[in-house]
């Protein structure tokens, strides 16, 4: 059974954002941390990733409140090498830990053209593309994994190993909005499918299993989920995924997520020990700037000539993201039902004014 697509209600992304720190300021989180939250979740759904943006603050509320999150974290940052480093997130929310790292990395950068940081002791960030998308727009080229927690099976494997364990890549253009790869190495995030069920949405073929290991497209059934390229090619998406457990797990010193707590279970008490890896490069150590900048240009402006089948349409990484950006800052940030109850009864709980 599924429901309208229609939002139940539409709010612009100032007001979200300022609902978001008020619920947070509620939970005695600090302001940085809660100013790096509500930018990130915002700029995830201006961008139409609402799995990794509005939906998730009920649930940072009571990660908080149960204190699996530090709500004032003292990072540390060690700069080990003239290019790398290590954040010690303190159990914080990961978003600022994203946000901090990334500006190491970005400072490394352009002092030595690259820059590399592996973030331990941190929590779930959100969307990836949030942290390679403020290198591109600073004239960096950026990349941001994370692992997570198993959700994910093994190619021909029975049950979940891998996180979704995310991959965002992006690279500036000159005078058009940056390229934008935010992906994750699953078929579809786990966020998605808890979003689809909340709301009846029945899922596409061929990329969750139920408990029983056969394929389902009712999200209510899904127990995990299949890695990209589906129960034909889900190598490749587990191979990218063991890449992105390596940099963000190993190279950080955090647990496996295969060890992980899961994001959703009962304990909301313990730190989870997530990790993440950033990597800034700036494009004028390699070639003079002009250079890489008539590249990107001619690269995609051949990439948006090819032809398209009937009926569809050839797009750049970041290309959907960026209209949808546009439409969502002109009419506003949808909700479903499902959202529209969640944050009015965070609202009723935490004492501040609804979101209208």
């Amino acid at each position: 059974m599924s429901r309208s697509d229609e939002p139940a209600a539409c709010v612009a992304g100032a007001d979200l954002q300022t609902f978001m720190q008020r619920a947070l300021a509620r939970c005695e989180v600090d302001e940085a941390s809660r100013n790096a939250v509500a930018r990130a979740l915002v700029t995830a759904s201006r961008m139409g990733t609402d799995s990794h943006g509005l939906r998730l603050l009920p649930h940072y509320v009571r990660a908080v409140q149960g204190g699996r999150i530090n709500p004032r974290p003292a990072m540390r940052f060690t700069r080990r090498l003239p290019g790398t480093g290590y954040l010690d997130a303190d159990d914080g929310f990961g978003h600022l830990a994203g946000y901090t790292a990334i500006e190491h990395a970005i400072a490394m950068a352009e002092e030595i053209g690259i820059g590399a940081v592996a973030v331990g002791h941190s929590s779930h960030f959100g969307a990836a593309g949030c942290y390679a998308l403020e290198a591109a727009q600073r004239g960096y080229i950026g990349l941001s994994t994370c692992n997570a927690d198993a959700l994910v099976s093994l190619h021909h494997g029975q049950g979940p190993f891998h996180g979704t364990n995310p991959i965002a890549f992006a690279a500036p253009v000159p005078d058009q909005p940056p390229y934008l790869l935010d992906m994750a190495t699953s078929s579809i995030p786990w966020n998605r499918v808890k979003q689809y069920a909340a709301i009846e949405r029945e899922l596409p073929p061929d990329v969750v299993v139920d408990r029983q290991g056969n394929l389902t497209t009712d999200a209510s059934q899904a127990v995990s989920l299949l890695p990209l390229g589906g129960a034909d090619f889900g190598f490749k998406g587990a191979g990218l995924a063991g890449m992105a457990e390596v940099l963000s797990a190993t190279l950080t010193g955090m647990i496996h997520g295969f060890r992980m707590l899961p994001m959703s279970g009962d304990d909301m008490s313990t730190p989870r020990g997530v990790g993440h890896f950033f990597l800034v490069m700036c494009p004028d150590a390699f070639v003079e700037r002009g250079v890489f900048d008539r590249g990107m240009l001619a690269y995609l402006k051949d990439l948006r000539a090819q032809p398209a089948l009937e009926g569809r349409e050839v797009l750049a990484p970041g290309d959907r993201e960026w209209r949808c950006q546009a439409r969502r800052d002109a009419e506003g940030i949808p909700l479903d039902s499902a959202n529209v109850v969640a944050y009015a009864e965070l609202a009723e709980e935490l004492a501040i004014p609804a979101l209208t």
